[in-house]
């Protein structure tokens, strides 16, 4: 009967994802994650679009390899916006970055796929 009890004070069932994350305090730092892997992938692709190296567009930014892996690095979020920018700019690309209304996580209507509008980081 314990196990039930314990199951009962942690279910989540009809809450949303984000209520979750946040009801653990971890959805700022998950968020940003993600937001950090979305762009690492946009500049690699766009690297690739233009067949550029690494080599090549770390010299192009005036910066190191090791530091162009950092930037590259999708688990890596301590990189700076103006870094982000600068390699996008690189790669004849922009970095928009949009802050908007949150909506209220817990009491908010379920987020569906492309329904989401709190932030809008492109590169």
């Amino acid at each position: 009967m314990k196990r039930r009890t314990e199951r009962a004070r942690f279910d989540h069932s009809g809450s949303s994802f984000d209520s979750f994350l946040e009801q653990e305090g971890i959805l700022e730092e998950v968020e940003a994650g993600a937001v950090k892997r979305i762009l690492a992938w946009q500049l690699s692709q766009a690297m690739r679009e233009r067949h550029k190296t690494k080599q090549a567009m770390a010299r192009e930014l005036g910066t190191s390899r090791s530091q162009l892996d950092r930037l590259l690095d999708p688990e890596n979020v301590s990189v700076s916006v103006g870094a982000m920018a600068r390699a996008a700019k690189a790669l004849g690309k922009s970095l928009v970055i949009r802050i908007t209304d949150a909506k209220p996580v817990a009491s908010g209507p379920r987020n569906t796929p492309g329904t989401r509008n709190r932030k809008s980081i492109c590169a």
